[in-house]
């Protein structure tokens, strides 16, 4: 893959506060403008006649599985200076226009942590035919509710004013996050329910039901987690979920609080299919969450839980 890197200079306009609903309307009609536009130029069309959202080829265990998928990325740096609400970050996104559009995908860290800890999510997931933004936080300190905030924030700096706007479907958006990264995730998820999936990662946060939350959501615990026992915040989250919505929960065999900050397959694998079912309505991927994989011992699980929803 070819991996360019871009500065964004602090000259970005002022940004005039919208309500959120109207955001996501104007971002959703601008996407399908463009969108219109480039198909009638004959400069992108869309992957599949049968679902417009599905980018790449068909999906095998090797892809789904590869440190880098089929599309070659560049990125983006945001300095903090630029922007408000967040602390920045860096865009990776795929350098393909033929595709039209991609689905966006907001990343934030946990406690004391820059973005990045989360930076091998970026390439790996954008390779896969998203826009991925890990996100750094006003400070390393701001608590869960607060990181959820600034995902937010992210959210609409991506879709409006980014450099990479063009290239972002803002009706198609996903959050993800670490520890209390990942208590933001479930935040923001519960507050816009417009999103279209949620991934927390060996999440943190004080509040332990979530059943107003109307997002796909993946819940990642850990099983030796002494930061945020699974006991304490990951299963009692997953369980609090409505049992309507479509969930799964995933635990780490072995792993600890910080297995999400490194390069992990399993992580990856699940993390990819998650996305790709719900932010691109890709059914091609529901071969990876459905039926559930083994538990036990020699398996990569401790346990996983989930309402095998997809109707598989």
């Amino acid at each position: 893959m070819n991996v360019h890197t871009t500065t964004l200079s602090p000259e970005s306009p002022d940004i005039t506060p919208t309500p959120r609903r109207l955001r996501s309307w104007a971002a959703r009609t601008a996407a399908a403008v463009l969108m219109a536009a480039a198909v009638a130029a004959g400069t992108a069309a869309p992957a599949h006649a049968d679902n417009p959202y599905e980018r790449g080829p068909a999906p095998t265990e090797q892809s789904v599985t590869a440190l880098r998928g089929p599309f070659d990325t560049d990125t983006v740096s945001v300095s903090s200076l630029v922007v408000s609400g967040f602390g920045g970050g860096t865009i990776y996104y795929p350098t393909d226009r033929s595709e039209g559009t991609f689905g966006g995908v907001v990343i934030a860290p946990g406690y004391t942590a820059s973005q990045s800890s989360m930076s091998w999510y970026g390439e790996r997931i954008a390779s896969q035919g998203f826009v991925v933004f890990t996100i750094d936080t006003i400070t390393r300190y701001d608590q869960p509710d607060s990181r959820g905030r600034q995902l937010d924030a992210a959210l609409d700096y991506l879709v409006e004013d980014s450099r990479v706007a063009d290239r972002v479907d803002g009706s198609r958006l996903a959050v993800m996050g670490h520890s209390m990264g990942g208590g933001g995730t479930l935040a923001i998820a519960e507050d816009r329910p417009e999103l279209q999936a949620a991934i927390p990662l060996t999440p943190w946060h004080t509040q332990k039901n979530w059943s107003d939350l109307e997002v796909p959501t993946l819940v990642i615990g850990a099983e030796n987690d002494s930061v945020a026992s699974v006991r304490t915040h990951s299963i009692p989250f997953y369980e609090s979920l409505p049992s309507s919505l479509d969930r799964a929960y995933l635990e780490l065999r072995g792993a600890s609080h910080f297995a999400p900050n490194v390069s992990n397959t399993t992580i990856a694998r699940y993390s990819i299919s998650w996305l790709k079912r719900f932010v691109d309505d890709d059914t091609r991927y529901e071969q990876f969450l459905c039926p559930p994989p083994r538990t036990g011992f020699g398996t990569d699980f401790s346990d996983y839980r989930d309402s095998c929803p997809h109707g598989s």
